[in-house]
């Protein structure tokens, strides 16, 4: 019974001993996990407490300056290349339209000279009379002139009123008057102009007697012919022309017969 006893209380201390043993253990890891954990929160107080460097730039945004300032200057080239095209195409369009220009001004748009012609010249009416106070005959006739303006111009010659005047020995004998007019271009357009040429105004240089009517006698005469007109070419080329005409003709009048011989006329420009 004694030793019962005693096995039972050495029983009782070892398990005491055995809890003192474990609970020490516990108690020692539960300091070491609080002081790991105070060791833990302490780096991670460090942590936050230490100063976060600076933000540094990033090198995709001086990548993207650098394409930016390529492509501003390729752009800049482009805009440059296509004004020298440019320049130089309407250069040559300006040089090309000069050369045209100066060709069609010596050749199609050059004003050229128009010509004036006399065509006939007809003896369309004869009076004659003896003065009474001696034996000078007094003359009157109507001349129709058939007169013609050629226009070699691509524009149109427009004339003002033209006047043909008569002459016989330098005195005038007739005026006869045309109306004003217009030539197309490359064209050509009549005129009848027709005057009374009143001879009696110089019947005493005349000196044309009954005799010399009876037998035939000649008349020569004179005649002048002034136009003035302008051709404008598409409103560029412009000029002021002037033509006259002078004729000189010769009248075979009889007591029974009466026409014109021959008649030689030369045109001028100015």
């Amino acid at each position: 019974m004694l030793e019962r006893v005693n096995s039972g209380e050495e029983t009782m201390v070892a398990f005491d001993r055995s809890n003192l043993a474990s609970s020490y253990l516990e108690k020692e890891r539960n300091d070491e996990g609080g002081q790991s954990t105070g060791v833990n929160r302490s780096m991670a107080g460090k942590e936050e407490e230490q100063p976060k460097p600076h933000a540094m730039s990033s090198p995709s945004v001086g990548a993207d300056e650098e394409a930016a300032t390529r492509w501003r200057s390729i752009r800049y080239l482009r805009k440059r290349r296509y004004a020298l095209r440019c320049c130089g195409c309407c250069g040559a369009a300006v040089v090309v339209l000069g050369i045209a220009i100066l060709i069609l001004s010596l050749t199609v748009f050059k004003v050229k000279d128009p010509t004036l012609t006399m065509n006939s010249l007809t003896l369309d009416g004869f009076n004659f009379d003896v003065g009474p106070s001696d034996d000078l005959v007094q003359l009157n006739a109507t001349l129709v002139a058939d007169i013609s303006i050629k226009n070699p111009n691509v524009a149109s010659f427009r004339f003002d009123n033209s006047t043909t005047d008569f002459y016989y020995e330098g005195e005038t004998v007739g005026v006869a008057y045309a109306p004003a007019g217009k030539v197309s271009a490359h064209r050509t357009v009549s005129m009848n102009v027709t005057v009374d040429v009143l001879t009696n105004r110089v019947a005493r240089q005349m000196n044309i007697t009954a005799d010399a009517l009876t037998s035939g006698t000649q008349l020569n005469l004179t005649s002048f012919t002034d136009i003035n007109g302008r051709v404008n070419v598409l409103g560029v080329y412009k000029r002021d022309i002037e033509v006259t005409m002078n004729c000189s003709m010769t009248l075979e009048v009889s007591a029974t017969h009466q026409a014109i011989q021959s008649t030689d006329c030369s045109a001028n420009v100015k």
